[in-house]
């Protein structure tokens, strides 16, 4: 058997393999685009395409494909044989330096937001070369971007690298104000990846999780997590399986999944991998919860990506740690060990505070889907409101440079700043609060929002680019001081002292908090048809467009997608219910009362009083009768939905009237099925889903 290090990266066309594939000067010039970015010559390109494709033949490949991240949200692959035919009717195998860096899909059923029209279907994609070709299914897999033919971003990558590009310029400026001898900053990423598994033939029983990933109707079950006896506890043998084949698979194409446990819902479990560069780190992660899909089939289960599949026990979400390094391998959120490195860091932990303060809302927009809305403020997940939190003694530390007083610890080693306003750093003292949207943790902030399924694409996109301007911001109040050591004093200072606000230590979930919220200014979008048109609020507009990362046409194209995206899941969603509960709901229910009518009928003829079999059938024949009624209703509320041609009152809609239609109608459907008898309910129940053998 192979040990780890013989499989890891053995599908991937990494730097060692390219090293032993090309030539030196080849070589090298792959090594200056990765690291700086310079262009690829057409001559190179030939040469690395002719030795990716002999290396993939090699290996069993056939056909290679341009692998891209549109809007929707998941990956996209067109597939072209290697093949060509030749005069006497044989084929050759080949592969251009022109077909390795740029390809044409049809874009014409890719969700653009108005990017361009039906007619318009070309699309381009474009080589990344950051992110290294792989080998899924016999198909040669090549990272790309995808762009219309104007140049407008289609996808999720294009605008990922563009704020990569964005945080490495400002970060770096500020780095030389402290004499960094650093030539490139890195934003850095770890997503924790939660998800369910069930059992899969009891999934081909649920139209609703067939239709939607979600269960729309199901009674609790007598357990649900409240024991906490899933989370951290044994994995069963059968999931142990599962997670073994995953990450072995995971490790071939060269994804470090290094973390993997029972998470608090019953069936549901946590992979998390070592860090990696942020555009990596988000191809990564979409391999990951492909190969979690694909994985689980062959163990007979179903994998659950949607952040809420089941009401009553925690969703799942997506972790997002995020961090930013130099080239020379510093970790700019480490507070570090010399006076100089504890003054940069909260140079860099400032500009954090500010930037999340002052783009709460963008923030909030860019984890908003309809799925989310479920998760979001439930005991599971943080709320819909953003906050900081730091720890009880790096929150004590920011108000004692705000107040200009020293501070002494609790005990911990005290390091020195060497700025004289700023007290001693304690080492280490930061501790998680699952309750908050964005937690330090040591060396790193988590961004806990994002659900699932999300692409984390987007959330970091908007991190890396607002941080980015924040620093603009620092740069420019710092580069001509004629005292760099007071000016930074008096920055530090302003900046924590002007967003206290945002910075909250405590209990996200109390009843409090919103309105303590309120009071410090902070936003509480509660739904994504709220949230979601801040993308295009004026300072947005004017910081993306600044720093090249989104074009206001672009925004405003994501904004459209949506809540377009948003409204047609509700709608699926109200449908699928309306379905269910026509075809197998009521019909079940019907049959269980006519048995237990003609039981009673017996039972009264032989004398016995049938009190049981009575009240069933008086409290279901009611129930019955509500939810027809309610069925009926969101019928109608549906139809009204067809007049509405406004993206953004459609959405507004979806949500305010036909959710709460959807919502009145489980009600009595859960209430049905805790009345009906087993066997004749239609559809497995929660009891059934959540505790398989």
């Amino acid at each position: 058997m192979s040990t780890i290090p013989e499989i890891f990266g053995c599908d991937v066309f990494n730097l060692k393999t390219m090293k032993e594939k090309l030539p030196k000067d080849t070589y090298k010039a792959v090594l200056k685009t990765i690291d700086k970015g310079d262009h690829l010559e057409i001559e190179v390109a030939n040469i690395v395409a002719n030795a990716m494709k002999n290396w993939a033949v090699d290996k069993g490949a056939t056909h290679y494909t341009h692998w891209f991240q549109p809007m929707t949200g998941i990956t996209a692959e067109k597939h072209d044989g290697f093949i060509t035919p030749t005069a006497d009717g044989e084929v050759i195998m080949e592969f251009s330096g022109k077909e390795l860096i740029k390809g044409e899909p049809d874009a014409s059923s890719f969700p653009s937001g108005g990017l361009r029209a039906t007619f318009e279907a070309r699309g381009y994609t474009a080589w990344d070369p950051t992110s290294f070709a792989f080998i899924k299914n016999e198909t040669l897999c090549i990272p790309t971007a995808f762009c219309s033919y104007s140049g407008e971003a289609l996808d999720k990558k294009t605008p990922l690298l563009r704020s990569m590009a964005a945080i490495n310029t400002s970060s770096m400026r500020v780095l030389k104000l402290f004499g960094s001898k650093s030539n490139r900053v890195i934003s850095m990423v770890g997503p924790e990846q939660e998800y369910f598994l069930i059992d899969r033939k009891m999934y081909a029983k649920r139209k609703d999780l067939i239709y939607t990933g979600k269960t729309l109707y199901g009674a609790p079950a007598p357990k649900g997590q409240e024991l906490d006896d899933h989370y951290f506890g044994t994995i069963k043998t059968r999931v142990s399986a599962y997670m073994a084949d995953l990450d072995e698979a995971l490790w071939k194409l060269g994804v470090v999944a290094k973390t993997k446990h029972n998470e608090v819902a019953p069936t549901q479990h946590e992979l998390a991998p070592v860090y990696n560069t942020t555009n990596i780190a988000t191809d990564h992660n979409q391999l990951t919860m492909e190969l979690m899909k694909r994985t689980a089939r062959k163990h007979d289960f179903k994998c659950l990506l949607h952040e809420k599949p089941f009401a009553g026990i925690n969703g799942s979400g997506k972790h997002n740690n995020w961090s930013i390094a130099t080239n020379k391998g510093r970790n700019l959120l480490e507070p570090g060990n010399t006076p100089a490195e504890n003054a940069q860091f909260l140079t860099f932990l400032a500009a954090i505070v500010k930037a999340v303060n002052d783009y709460q809302d963008i923030l909030r927009a860019c984890v908003a889907t309809a799925g989310n809305d479920h998760r979001l403020g439930a005991n599971e997940a943080p709320p819909a409101i953003i906050s900081i939190f730091l720890g009880d003694e790096l929150t004590e530390i920011i108000e004692a440079i705000v107040k200009g007083k020293s501070y002494k610890g609790h005990g911990a080693d005290n390091m020195e700043i060497g700025v004289d306003i700023l007290p001693s750093f304690p080492k280490d003292t930061t501790d998680r609060n699952r309750t908050s949207p964005f937690a330090f943790t040591g060396n790193k902030f988590e961004f806990r929002m994002p659900g699932s399924k999300l692409s984390v694409a987007g959330p970091n996109t908007i991190i890396n680019t607002i941080v980015a301007e924040t620093l603009d911001g620092f740069y420019e109040q710092l580069k001509d001081a004629d005292n760099f050591q007071e000016a930074l004093d008096s920055l530090i200072k302003r900046t924590f002292s002007e967003n206290m606000n945002i910075i909250f230590n405590g209990d996200g979930y109390s009843d409090e908090w919103p309105i303590e919220a309120e009071k410090r200014g902070l936003l509480n979008l509660r739904s994504a048809p709220e949230a979601i048109p801040y993308f295009v609020a004026p300072k947005n507009l004017r910081v993306f467009e600044k720093h090249g990362v989104y074009t206001n046409t672009e925004l405003y194209s994501r904004v459209d997608i949506l809540l377009e995206e948003y409204s047609k899941i509700i709608n699926i969603e109200a449908l699928t219910m309306i379905d269910i509960a026509k075809k197998d709901i009521l019909p079940a229910v019907s049959s269980y009362v006519k048995e237990l009518a003609k039981t009673a009928k017996l039972s009264k003829e032989c004398g016995a009083e049938a009190i049981f079999e009575t009240d069933m059938v008086k409290n279901l024949s009611s129930l019955t009768a509500d939810m027809y009624a309610k069925m009926k209703s969101l019928e109608d509320v549906i139809l009204t939905s067809h007049d509405i041609d406004d993206d953004q009152e459609l959405a507004n809609y979806f949500h305010d009237t036909v959710f709460v239609s959807m919502q009145e109608l489980r009600c009595v459907a859960d209430q049905v099925e805790a009345l009906v008898g087993e066997k004749y309910w239609p559809y497995p129940t929660y009891g059934q889903i959540l505790f398989y053998t």
